[in-house]
């Protein structure tokens, strides 16, 4: 329960950013910095690896505003939901220790949008998340890429997504919801 408050807080500092001018293009990099808590901890003592993932969701949502993403998305009935996701670590976050998440939107494919977020101690990479998001309708069905830049516009200044995040993302696809996919271990 305790991510919920953070979230709210780094909704809430994010609109203060925002009306403070400080808004960020679509390929530019967010950054929010964090505390990890007894509550992030594992039974070894440093961060748990679920609540990487939870706390990269953070990144996400300053990302989304400070963007203007996410007015244009509640405007609109849609929201984003994670297909898949891929994390790397590299070095343990421990109790207190103050780290920086930073996000950023790295390009899209003819389905998805992809972020990359980065948990850091000074300057340093400690672990590394890639993302890919579609944009789902509250009425039923996905928003397609043509809709999607008709009302955000095309991002502009994003770097070319590495071959590697292709790859994993169509080796990694499951079955889509209209097909059967029973489990079947082999």
């Amino acid at each position: 329960m305790n991510v919920i408050w953070r979230t709210l807080l780094v909704i809430l500092r994010a609109r203060l950013r925002v009306r403070r001018g400080r808004i960020l293009e679509a390929s530019e990099i967010g950054r929010i910095r964090l505390t990890t808590l007894p509550t992030d901890l594992d039974i070894l003592k440093h961060m748990n690896n679920g609540r990487y993932l939870s706390l990269f969701d953070l990144g996400r949502w300053d990302l989304l505003i400070r963007t203007g993403l996410f007015d244009i998305m509640k405007e609109r009935g849609w929201y984003a939901v994670v297909s898949s996701e891929t994390v790397t670590f590299r070095k343990s976050l421990r109790l207190w220790q103050r780290f920086d998440i930073e996000s950023r939107m790295v390009g899209h494919d003819d389905r998805a949008v992809f972020m990359e977020h980065r948990a850091v101690v000074d300057g340093e990479v400690y672990a590394r998340v890639i993302v890919r998001a579609r944009m789902m309708r509250f009425t039923g069905g996905t928003v397609g890429h043509d809709e999607l830049f008709a009302a955000v516009g095309v991002p502009t200044g994003m770097p070319d997504i590495d071959d590697w995040i292709h790859e994993w993302a169509s080796a990694s696809a499951l079955p889509s919801t209209r097909t059967a996919a029973p489990s079947v271990w082999e």
